[in-house]
C-alpha cells in the first residue's frame, strides 16, 4: 500500500485521465440529480426515454467546457483557490448552456424540455460539490501523507482581517506541507469564538495559553497597520515562550499583488524600533521644493540618499547628487534611473573639501536648495584622526556655506548630530564648530541657514545594528562597549522626512532638534536581536563587553545644559536655543583651525577646538589631559 501511495504521489496522472475522471464525475452527478429529483423512486416513462439524450448532451457540454477551459491541466494535489474559482465558473457556464439547449428544445424543436430544469440545477450543485471536494480531499491526503499533522509546525496568525485570511491561504498554498494554522489572534473582542476559513479566532489575552497548549513554534503578524508598541508587546510574549515571529510585508511589496510564503520574513529589530508614521506638512514642503534645483552632498550615504528619495515626491526641477564615493554614487545613479524615471537628476563626483570643484558646481548648476549631509561620522576614527575631521566636517561645511551665500541659494540645510551637544569626542566637536559657523554666517547672509540634529539612524552605515547582525550570523560573540550604554534611534526615512519638514519651516538660524523618543539600552537591543534570530543568549551567542571607545559617551544628549527648546507646529520637532557667536570672531578662529591642519599636530588641533567649544570635554581619550 505504501508503495502504491508513493507511486501515486511521485508521478502526475496524465492530463487526459483527469479530463475523463472529471467527465465521469459529471455522469455520476447527473445520475444523483435524477434520483434526488424523483425522490429515489422510479423515473417517469417520458423522462426515462430521454435519459440517453440527457446524458449525451450534458456530458458533451461538460467535456467541451473542460477541454476549452483546461481545468484538467492543473496538478490536483496543488489545487488552489484560483483553481476552485475556475471550476465554479466553468460548471455554472456549462449549466447555463444546458439550460439554453433545453429552452431551444422546448421553443423550436419538440415543444417539450428534454431534461427537467430542476435536474439541471441539482446537477450543477452536485457536480460543483464533488469536483471541488474530491480535489481538496486529494490535496489534504497528499500533504498528510508527506508530512503528518504531528510533524507539522503549529502556527498562529496575528490579525483576523483580510490580510490574515490572505496569509492563511498563502500558507495553505505554498507551505501546507510544513505548517499548520492553529488559530487567529485579534484585538477585536467581537471576533472571539468565530472562525475564519475553518480556524477559530482568539483574543490577545489567550495568546500565552494557546502557545503552551498547542506547542506553537511560529507567530505571523499579518496586520498591515500595527503600532510599534503593540508589535513589541506581541514579540516580547513570543520570545519569552520561545516562539519565532514572522512579519507579512506591506501589500505594495507583494509580487504582482499576490503574497507568497517566501515574502513572509523574520521580524527585524528595525521593525520593533520604528515609531508611528510621521505626518508631514506636504503643502508647505511642496511650496519650498516644487520646481526647485536641489543639491545634496553626501548623496551616496544613508541619509543623503534617503533625502534624495524623499525630495522626488515634491516635483523638484532637478536634483544634483554629489559625493566622493564612486561606487555607492554609481549604485545610486542606477537606482534613480530605474525608480525615478520622471525625475530630472544628475550625479556629481566631488569632494566638499575642494573649494574650486564646489565653485564650479555652484556656477554651473545654480542650486536653490542645499542639503549638506556629507561628513565623517565614526567617533573612534575621528578621535584618531582629528585633522581629517577639521578638513571634512569643518572646512567642507564652510566651503558649502560660503558658496551658498555667494550664489544666493535660498536655503541651506545642515545635517548635524546629537554628538555635537556637550561633545566628548572630536567628531561631535567638529560638527558643533560647523553649526557655529553656519549660524553666525546666517546673520549676514540672504541664504536661510538651518541646522537639524538627531541621533543614531537605524540601518545607516555607522549604526550598531548591522554590526550586531554580522556578529550573530558569524556565531558571535556580540560585542558591546558597556553594559549601561544607551542610544536614541530613528529610522532613515523618519530622519530624512523630519529634515525636509524642518527645512521647509525654518526662517533661518534655527537648530531644529528631533524628538528621538525613548533611549534604548544597547544590551537589551543585542539580547532581543539574538532572540529574534532564534538563538539563545549565553548558550548559542555570547555577549562580551569591550569597554568604552575613545570619545564615547554612555548617554547621548540632544540639548546642551545651558540650552532650552521651543515647540513648533510639528510635535516631533523642537527649536533648540543656543548661544550666539559673532561671525567675524568665529571666521577668524575657524580659519586658524583649518590652517592648523598643515601642522598635523593633533594636540594643537584639538586644543583649538576646545577653545572654540568650551563644553567639549574629552572622555576616555588621550585628549583628556587638555581639559586640565
Amino acid at each position: 500500500m505504501y508503495r502504491l501511495f508513493k507511486l501515486f504521489w511521485t508521478y502526475n496522472l496524465p492530463r487526459w485521465s483527469i479530463l475523463f475522471i472529471d467527465t465521469f464525475i459529471c455522469a455520476f452527478a447527473l445520475t444523483i440529480a435524477f434520483l434526488l429529483r424523483f425522490n429515489f423512486d422510479s423515473i417517469p416513462e417520458a423522462d426515462a426515454n430521454n435519459l440517453p439524450i440527457d446524458f449525451t448532451v450534458v456530458l458533451a457540454i461538460r467535456f467541451l467546457s473542460f477541454f476549452i477551459s483546461k481545468t484538467y491541466k492543473g496538478v490536483v494535489r496543488y489545487t488552489s483557490s484560483r483553481d476552485t474559482v475556475r471550476i465554479f465558473a466553468v460548471i455554472i457556464i456549462g449549466s447555463i448552456c444546458i439550460f439554453l439547449a433545453n429552452l431551444i428544445s422546448y421553443k423550436l424543436i419538440s415543444g417539450a424540455y428534454f431534461i427537467p430544469n430542476s435536474v439541471i440545477i441539482i446537477d450543477a450543485l452536485v457536480t460543483l460539490f464533488v469536483m471541488i471536494s474530491s480535489r481538496l480531499a486529494v490535496k489534504a491526503l497528499y500533504f498528510e501523507t508527506k508530512n503528518p499533522s504531528k510533524e507539522k509546525i503549529n502556527v498562529l496568525i496575528y490579525g483576523a482581517g483580510e490580510a490574515g485570511m490572505i496569509t492563511k491561504r498563502t500558507l495553505d498554498r505554498d507551505a501546507a506541507i510544513k505548517y499548520k494554522v492553529v488559530g487567529f489572534i485579534d484585538d477585536d473582542e467581537k471576533k472571539k469564538g468565530r472562525s475564519l476559513e475553518g480556524v477559530f479566532i482568539y483574543t490577545k489575552d489567550e495568546l500565552v495559553k494557546l502557545i503552551s497548549e498547542n506547542d506553537i513554534e511560529l507567530l505571523i503578524i499579518s496586520i498591515q497597520q500595527i503600532s510599534s508598541t503593540r508589535k513589541n508587546e506581541i514579540t516580547d510574549v513570543c520570545l519569552q515562550n520561545n516562539v519565532r515571529v514572522l512579519n507579512v510585508p506591506p501589500a505594495k511589496k507583494w509580487i504582482n499583488g499576490e503574497l507568497s510564503f517566501n515574502q513572509i520574513r523574520s521580524l527585524n529589530i528595525e521593525d520593533l524600533l520604528e515609531r508611528e508614521a510621521i505626518q508631514l506638512n506636504h503643502e508647505q514642503i511642496n511650496s519650498q521644493l516644487k520646481n526647485k534645483v536641489i543639491l545634496i552632498t553626501g548623496a551616496a550615504g544613508s541619509i543623503g540618499s534617503e533625502l534624495a528619495r524623499q525630495c522626488t515626491k515634491f516635483s523638484p526641477k532637478k536634483i544634483y547628487l554629489l559625493d566622493q564615493a564612486e561606487s555607492p554614487l554609481h549604485e545610486l545613479e542606477l537606482e534613480f534611473s530605474d525608480a525615478f524615471k520622471d525625475i530630472a537628476f544628475e550625479t556629481i563626483m566631488g569632494d566638499v573639501r575642494n573649494y574650486e570643484r564646489l565653485a564650479n558646481v555652484f556656477n554651473t548648476f545654480k542650486p536653490e536648495i542645499v542639503f549638506h549631509a556629507a561628513a565623517y561620522k565614526h567617533v573612534p576614527m575621528m578621535e584618531n584622526n582629528p585633522s581629517e575631521s577639521i578638513l571634512t566636517n569643518v572646512l567642507g561645511t564652510k566651503n558649502m556655506a560660503d558658496l551658498a551665500t555667494l550664489h544666493n541659494a535660498q536655503r541651506f540645510v545642515f545635517v548635524s548630530t546629537d554628538k555635537a551637544v556637550n561633545p566628548t569626542n572630536v567628531m561631535g566637536a567638529s560638527k558643533r564648530i560647523a553649526e557655529i559657523y553656519i549660524q553666525s554666517l546666517g546673520k549676514k547672509s540672504k541664504t536661510k541657514f538651518i541646522t537639524t540634529r538627531f541621533g543614531n539612524v537605524l540601518g545607516s552605515n555607522g549604526s550598531v545594528i548591522p554590526r550586531f547582525k554580522k556578529q550573530i550570523e558569524n556565531g558571535g560573540p556580540v560585542t558591546i562597549t558597556h553594559p549601561d550604554i544607551t542610544r536614541f534611534f530613528m529610522t532613515i526615512p523618519e530622519a530624512s522626512q523630519l529634515v525636509i519638514e524642518a527645512a521647509s519651516m525654518g526662517s533661518g538660524g534655527e537648530i531644529f532638534v528631533f524628538d528621538m523618543g525613548k533611549s534604548v539600552k544597547i544590551l537589551d537591543l543585542a539580547k532581543k536581536m539574538i532572540s529574534l534570530s532564534g538563538l539563545k543568549e549565553g548558550r548559542d551567542i555570547k555577549i562580551e563587553f569591550t569597554g568604552l571607545r575613545p570619545g564615547e559617551k554612555l548617554y547621548e544628549e540632544l540639548l546642551a545644559d545651558n540650552e532650552n527648546s521651543l515647540p513648533t507646529h510639528h510635535s516631533q520637532i523642537l527649536i533648540g536655543k543656543v548661544r550666539e557667536y559673532d561671525y567675524n570672531d568665529v571666521k577668524k578662529i575657524i580659519e586658524e583651525l583649518i590652517v592648523s591642519f598643515n601642522s598635523q599636530n593633533n594636540e594643537n588641533i584639538v586644543q583649538r577646538m576646545k577653545e572654540l567649544v568650551p563644553e567639549f570635554k574629552s572622555n576616555n581619550s588621550v585628549f583628556e589631559r587638555l581639559d586640565g
